[in-house]
């Protein structure tokens, strides 16, 4: 996402300092010191950094990609809930390609050297790629919300037409995030040396972390929190309290002979004797078909708990990503000067930010067991073609 400017700190006096040259780039204070092993020690974290980005790009964008490629082999995964967490995957893909490349590079020199048009291109990129998986989180969180609250009828407006609708309108809000800063980068002139948002709009930065972060996260607590309690009181409802008793006599009839002619008895029957056959036959069923709705019901409450518990680790990951980097976005512009965090701080908040496109998929593949299924066979055909 956009880098807030920062003010650097003056230089001590006790320290060596030959040419002390202190300038803002992007989220990064460059200092000429004098020391002889700076330029070796600084080459050797720079692949060490290189590195571990690297691989988180290349995590990110393998994970997103099979998730895609899953939902796209998978008839069975052809349903709006699925489309929408695959465009929340093909957005994480775009971060992976058109953002993290560029914010590696970016990060590892310090030094902003691509000029001003490619400037522009990342930084409309990232904030709309990454405001869009934001609120694809949201988009699927109120599927969830709508088809556990209103489930008859939702079950008949959940459409995939209806899918695209919201994704659409999730792109369109983004894009309008993203625009604004385009209108008053064209004019610098000079040299670019960085690449960050102007944060001069102070209007302009509450705008874009209230619609970026903090409304969507308001609302995904609200939706989670709903559909928390929801699928609690569900599970309290599908709970059985005791069934012991008729799973005893179920198995000590369940060889008797003739049980399949009286499933069409009358339900009256049971108050006749237990000294006659017709009786025992009409238990035995009965009770065979309490059996399988209680299994039925312990099933449904299993998945209703893992469904919950993954709400949880959804909104969880969600928050911890991003809300350390939304939060010095929104604070550096105001205080400015009184302010001031390592530079290392920001990037490492920048990263966090984008780690959370290589964890959605993972939560979401992990979480579903048509997803596992289909992901492993996926796997299987790729690694066995033949």
């Amino acid at each position: 996402m956009m880098e807030p400017q920062t003010q650097c700190p003056p230089a001590a006096d006790n320290v060596n300092v030959s040419q002390t040259n202190y300038s803002y780039d992007g989220t990064r204070c460059i200092a000429g010191l004098d020391h002889y092993d700076q330029e070796s020690g600084l080459s050797f974290w720079s692949i060490i950094l290189t590195i571990i980005l690297a691989i988180i790009t290349l995590a990110t964008l393998l994970s997103n990609a099979f998730v895609i490629a899953t939902v796209y082999q998978t008839r069975k995964l052809h349903t709006p809930a699925n489309y929408l967490i695959a465009s929340l995957a093909f957005t994480d893909l775009l971060v992976s390609i058109l953002v993290l490349p560029i914010s590696t590079l970016y990060t590892v020199t310090g030094k902003w050297t691509l000029g001003q048009i490619i400037c522009d291109m990342w930084l409309s990129s990232d904030i709309t790629c990454c405001t869009a998986s934001i609120l694809h989180l949201c988009v699927i969180a109120l599927d969830r919300y709508w088809a556990i609250t209103d489930a008859v009828e939702y079950t008949k407006k959940r459409t995939p037409k209806r899918a695209v609708i919201m994704i659409a309108l999730v792109w369109v809000f983004s894009i309008s995030i993203s625009m604004p800063p385009l209108f008053w980068r064209q004019s610098k002139v000079e040299e670019l040396t960085k690449c960050a948002v102007n944060t001069d709009h102070v209007l302009y930065t509450v705008y874009s972390t209230v619609g970026a972060f903090y409304l969507p996260t308001l609302l995904l607590i609200a939706l989670y929190g709903r559909i928390y309690i929801e699928a609690r009181s569900r599970i309290l409802k599908q709970s059985p309290k005791s069934t012991g008793k008729r799973l005893t006599r179920a198995h000590l009839i369940t060889d008797s002979p003739g049980s399949s002619s009286v499933s069409s008895t009358n339900s009256r029957a049971a108050d006749v004797s237990s000294d006659t056959s017709s009786p025992v036959y009409l238990n035995q069923v009965k009770v065979k078909v309490s059996d399988a709705l209680l299994e039925k019901k312990k099933i449904m409450a299993a998945r209703e708990r893992k469904a919950t518990k993954t709400l949880g680790i959804i909104l969880g990951a969600y928050i911890v990503c991003w809300l350390p980097f939304f939060i010095i976005s929104l604070v550096m512009p105001i205080c400015q000067e009184a302010c001031w965090f390592h530079p290392a701080i920001f990037d490492f908040f920048n990263w966090l930010g984008y780690l959370n496109s290589l964890i959605n998929p993972i939560i979401y593949t992990m979480s579903n067991e048509d997803f596992k299924q289909a992901f492993h066979k996926l796997i299987h055909r790729f690694s066995c073609p033949s």
